[in-house]
């Protein structure tokens, strides 16, 4: 039997993967889908493996090249399966195995690759492991955590804080110790600085990538190690940021330097990296948070053919949206983040939507959409981007996230980007379920459902498709080097360069129509992306939400 690209199927591991071209991950537009809210297929309220399948055929119109699915393994869902029980299994409400095999071959076979969401540096406290673990000081597992003495006066062992809020040390009554926990403490660390527990995170991946997954997007994946001295963090510098954080959190306050960002984290990523290269075609994006120099940790990181394929910046996830910015954070990932491939997000689960974040609105998505892809790099979409939804406004009696609950009204949590994905506009709760929603869905929003869009080549989601498909043929769009012009507050304006061929692209991101004039050479413009402007004369005009994709003519 053969998969599409040709390889012959025969059940050794090195053949479940899709295949083919093994840097296919550097020209890839991933999908996030945040299984919860996708689709509902058994009407419990909840998305579910079988909900992402009946919407395979809607991706592979869309055109994206692979999805990156948040976790959906076995769970007390304390934190919605960021709190694995059981790292080998799917968890009930989201189906079987078995659906997660269907998924895999099923989105194989329309070319579209599959990387899950790996949560490595902590596990549920129902892990089995943790529950062996806690029993005694002595029991076989009693070092798989990080468990450590109070100080002399009964207080935490270090000053370190947990992201979800208060001290990163919950005390133990049965073994009468502190155990390390960075977010909440339900979420129990592993201690990886015992090889037992780094060979049996190993298996798992191994299991995984057996099973025949194109991939991981490695959760917090700088936040395996701590500082086996107890060193307490310092006070933040004047000056100086937590990526990621928001001011309302007192993490916020202390430099994240002992507890998070080890030097022995690149060693496991050597060792990850090994187990990787065993397999064809498989690739890893990096979620680095919570850290003062976002392009040091990067370049660290993601050291070509040693550690991480590559890691997203969270400088795209802040409210600022200028032409300045975006032009100073892909230049100092160029400039400063090492020898990795550079991989670029606007929104995820974590953050409010960049249409609502940037007050930009649902029209405007369409352009942020093709910004992002086209800066050089691969880029994440996470789901609803396409539609431009907005982040929806969830009343606190309502909000299920309890990173939200505890910061209210300060922070109000992830809830607002996690709602349901709207399919129906007609239909009850946006045609993602028939049951009570988990989340409410964003009603004020259904005008903008898939099945108002779809037939539209003028829709915010007809827009974004004809530009996803445009793309695949633009090779210096794909592969290409990126130089930045100057052109003002309001446009951005670059050249992608590959093998000769140079392309022009200018994004007007202002509240009116914007002129740019290029004096450089001729230009020939690029039809078929969608997007309207009028080029004369060496002068572009671009409307609201305009941009222009312009061939630089070669001089003889």
């Amino acid at each position: 039997m053969s998969d599409i690209n040709g390889a012959i199927v025969d059940g050794s591991k090195q053949n479940f993967q899709l295949g083919g071209d093994a840097d296919w991950w550097k020209s890839a537009v991933i999908y996030q889908i945040y299984p919860r809210s996708y689709l509902d297929s058994n009407q419990d309220g909840i998305g579910d493996l079988p909900g992402i399948i009946q919407k395979l055929d809607y991706l592979e119109w869309l055109g994206v090249d692979a999805l990156w699915i948040s976790p959906f393994f076995t769970s007390p869902m304390k934190d919605f399966g960021y709190d694995v029980s059981d790292y080998r299994d799917v968890d009930p409400m989201f189906g079987s195995l078995a659906d997660f095999d269907e998924l895999l071959a099923k989105a194989h076979e329309r070319g579209i690759r599959i990387l899950i969401d790996l949560v490595l540096s902590h596990t549920s406290d129902q892990h089995v492991w943790y529950q062996e673990s806690r029993q005694s000081r002595d029991n076989p597992k009693a070092d798989w955590y990080v468990w450590e003495e109070p100080k002399p006066d009964g207080s935490p062992p270090t000053n370190w804080m947990s992201i979800f809020g208060g001290s990163a040390w919950e005390w133990d009554a049965m073994r009468r110790q502190y155990f390390l926990h960075n977010f909440l403490t339900s979420q129990p660390d592993l201690n990886f600085h015992n090889p037992e527990v780094r060979a049996a995170l190993i298996d798992v991946a191994r299991f995984w990538l057996d099973r025949g997954v194109d991939g991981f997007r490695l959760d917090t994946a700088n936040m395996y190690f701590h500082d086996d001295q107890l060193r307490d963090n310092p006070p933040l510098a004047e000056g100086m940021r937590v990526n990621g954080i928001d001011e309302t959190n007192p993490y916020s306050m202390q430099e994240p330097k002992y507890n998070i960002s080890r030097p022995e984290n690149l060693a496991f990523l050597e060792d990850f990296r090994g187990l990787l290269d065993e397999y064809p075609a498989v690739t890893t994006v990096g979620e680095l948070g919570a850290v003062t120099d976002m392009y040091e940790i990067i370049a660290d990181y993601t050291e070509s053919g040693k550690r991480l394929h590559m890691a997203y910046s969270f400088d795209f996830m802040t409210k600022e949206y200028n032409a300045s910015h975006i032009r100073s954070v892909v230049e100092k990932m160029s400039q400063r983040g090492g020898t990795g491939w550079p991989c670029w997000a606007f929104s995820n689960h974590d953050v409010v939507r960049s249409a609502s974040r940037w007050g930009t609105g649902t029209n405007t998505a369409p352009l942020i959409s093709a910004l992002l892809m086209s800066l050089g790099g691969t880029a994440c979409l996470y789901q609803g981007e396409e539609l431009g939804l907005l982040e929806a406004d969830v009343p606190f009696e309502a909000l299920q996230d309890p990173f939200g609950i505890r910061f209210w009204p300060g922070y109000k949590g992830r809830d607002g980007c996690r709602t349901p994905m709207l399919w129906v506009a007609n239909a009850e709760h946006g045609g993602f379920t028939k049951g009570k929603p988990w989340l409410p869905v964003a009603t004020e929003q259904l005008s903008i459902a898939v099945d108002q869009q779809i037939a539209s080549n003028d829709s915010v989601l007809g827009k974004t498709r004809q530009f996803i498909q445009w793309r695949k043929g633009q090779s210096a769009l794909l592969n290409g080097s990126i130089r930045f012009l100057d052109a003002g507050e309001a446009v951005v304006t670059f050249i992608r360069e590959l093998d000769g061929v140079s392309v022009l692209c200018v994004f007007n991101l202002g509240k009116e129509t914007a002129n740019y004039a290029y004096d450089q050479g001729k230009l020939s413009a690029l039809e078929g992306h969608g997007f309207e402007s009028v080029y004369e004369s060496n002068m572009i005009q671009l409307p609201v939400n305009g941009a222009f994709f312009g061939a630089i003519e070669q001089q003889s």
